[in-house]
């Protein structure tokens, strides 16, 4: 098994041989800060691509919101992060008025970043909702209490509460001695469980519709699935789009999978559509989160 497996999925992530074919300067910093427009800022931390990487894709996927919105070059820019503290940090700037980002990301940050949201992203051969599956050595953890002493391996790990509340609250309370550790190395922990190590890891779709395929499958179990939660969420930044811009702007997203420019800008950054937000969805999400505990 490849090296390569372990960065599916690859949600959120620019597809970077896409992104050299559109002929932009890599590195170049986003348009919007130098114009005065509002930027667009993209986090998901622990997929692949990094904001050098990714630019080409990102002033592409801004240009044809910008056209989709009714508004002039330079008025959208677009950056994109695959760490979190980086993200954090521009969503703070003055012009980071949108901020596209994956769910753990969101619930961790909404409060202090003034998160509200519109609209939820829907990648490639995935939904807007999708489950997360927990996987640990066959025979093992039939419940939470079974999961003592364990090393919890995700991507979504830089936010423990979303992992002890939406992901896994419902199927029960973890002990108070689950490790979580943040990475997307999950092929190494998968196989490190099944070598009967106390681990346990969990997966977002695309990386849970893989293991069936792996050679050590038959040692591992499907413990739980979560419910299906939403996966991206496009929210604006406080009050940094003005009213009568705002319409314009979903106008924009929503648009671009009518069009063809728009399409291939959806493909540089791996997403099909946006759709409007779930909010009572993204409300029991918050619920859980916030009674989870560290």
């Amino acid at each position: 098994m490849s090296d390569s497996w372990r960065c599916l999925p690859t949600r959120l992530a620019v597809t970077l041989g896409l992104a050299a074919s559109f002929a932009l300067a890599a590195g170049r910093p986003d348009v919007a800060a130098k114009t005065g427009g509002m930027t667009l800022v993209v986090c998901a931390p622990g997929y692949p691509g990094s904001t050098a990487e990714a630019q080409p894709a990102m002033d592409v996927f801004a240009a044809a919101v910008a056209a989709g919105a009714g508004w002039k070059q330079g008025d959208l820019g677009a950056v994109y992060f695959e760490t979190e503290k980086p993200g954090v940090d521009r969503l703070a700037a003055a012009d980071a008025a949108v901020a596209l980002v994956a769910l753990p990301f969101w619930l961790e940050h909404r409060a202090a970043l003034k998160l509200a949201p519109h609209l939820q992203a829907v990648e490639e051969g995935g939904d807007a909702v999708e489950a997360w599956t927990l996987v640990a050595p066959a025979g093992v953890v039939s419940g939470a209490p079974g999961l003592a002493g364990f090393e919890l391996v995700t991507i979504s790990g830089y936010a423990p509460r979303f992992v002890r509340g939406p992901a896994l609250g419902p199927w029960g309370d973890l002990p108070a001695d689950v490790r979580i550790v943040s990475s997307n190395n999950v092929l190494s922990a998968m196989r490190r469980a099944s070598q009967g190590n106390k681990v346990a890891v969990l997966l977002d779709r695309a990386s849970a519709a893989a293991v069936p395929t792996l050679p050590f499958a038959s040692k591992l179990q499907v413990v739980t699935r979560s419910a299906p939660l939403p996966v991206a969420v496009l929210s604006v930044v406080g009050d940094r789009v003005p009213a009568a811009k705002l319409k314009a702007l979903l106008k924009g997203l929503t648009s671009l999978e009518t069009t063809p420019s728009g399409k291939l800008a959806l493909a540089g950054v791996r997403l099909t559509r946006f759709v409007a937000a779930d909010l009572a969805a993204l409300a029991r999400a918050r619920e859980l989160f916030d009674r989870a505990k560290e």
